[in-house]
């Protein structure tokens, strides 16, 4: 893929590295689409870097991690590179419901298989596929990935940490939503983007691999304890108990009085980085 694909929108000065904002034509999503960007101080000057992916939350783009979590302060001292895309397909062109927790700023990191969604809503294959193609190409990286997420986003990490084995050194997760085929939000995404076949959800469940053997890169999860969305949305004490059972390479902790915010993200974000740096670094 050529560099005239790649447009830089912004680019600023940011812990001595950069932090740049690129927009592109997205084949997968037959759209444009913008991510995020944080390259630490030495990339390209003395090599290339390994990165972090991150993948957002319900309602974020690629600008919330970016402004919210403060990583690159850490990332700049362990000299990885962050990458940070959308959360779903964007434009005029591309179908949009009026709620916060199914279609734009909903991706779920699916590949849509029902109509009017099927075009467009090609998360999955945008992200493993066509997004880290390209910034392997164009960007000073050395192939190196790990990957992280937050709530919807944490799912999205999870999932594709265990569907493309290799690809990821280590996973970690804020909040995932870790069992989506038993609860609201999963229900809602699933039905919508994949009709009612149950067994295209269960490739996209984490809970749900993990049963069916998928092997699990090194995992870190956090959980805030007073997270609103604790009891009906997220499933963590199924992935707490099923990572004990199946003696996961895991650390899936309970962080008492945090909620679902970028407040707690920021708390806990160097010690995930730290902990991704440790398999990237080997």
């Amino acid at each position: 893929m050529s560099s005239s694909k790649l447009k830089l929108v912004s680019n600023v000065r940011c812990f001595g590295g950069e932090q740049r904002r690129y927009e592109h034509v997205a084949e997968t999503l037959n759209c444009s689409m913008q991510f995020s960007v944080y390259l630490p101080p030495h990339a390209g000057k003395h090599g290339p870097v390994p990165a972090v992916l991150w993948l957002s939350g319900l309602t974020c783009t690629d600008e919330n991690f970016s402004s919210k979590a403060g990583a690159q302060r850490v990332a700049a001292q362990l000299g990885l590179a962050l990458i940070i895309p959308d959360t779903s397909p964007r434009g005029d062109e591309v179908p949009d419901e009026d709620a916060y927790d199914f279609a734009k700023g909903a991706g779920f990191y699916v590949n849509a298989t029902q109509q009017p969604w099927a075009k467009h809503y090609q998360m999955y294959d945008y992200i493993t596929k066509e997004l880290l193609e390209l910034v392997s190409q164009e960007l000073p990286l050395s192939g190196q990935f790990s990957i992280s997420g937050h709530s919807m986003g944490g799912h999205g990490a999870l999932i594709m940490a265990l569907r493309e084995h290799g690809r990821f050194a280590s996973v970690s997760a804020f909040a995932p939503i870790a069992h989506p085929t038993q609860c609201p939000w999963g229900h809602k995404a699933f039905s919508g983007y994949l009709g009612d076949d149950r067994e295209a959800w269960r490739e996209y469940d984490a809970v749900e691999l993990l049963r069916a053997g998928k092997p699990c890169p090194p995992l870190l999860v956090d959980q805030g304890s007073a997270d609103n969305f604790l009891a009906e949305q997220l499933n963590f004490s199924v992935l707490h108990d099923l990572a004990e059972e199946l003696d996961l390479i895991a650390e899936v902790r309970m962080q008492e009085g945090y909620d679902h915010s970028y407040y707690f993200i920021a708390s806990f974000i160097e010690e995930h980085l730290k902990f991704h740096n440790n398999y990237l670094s080997n």
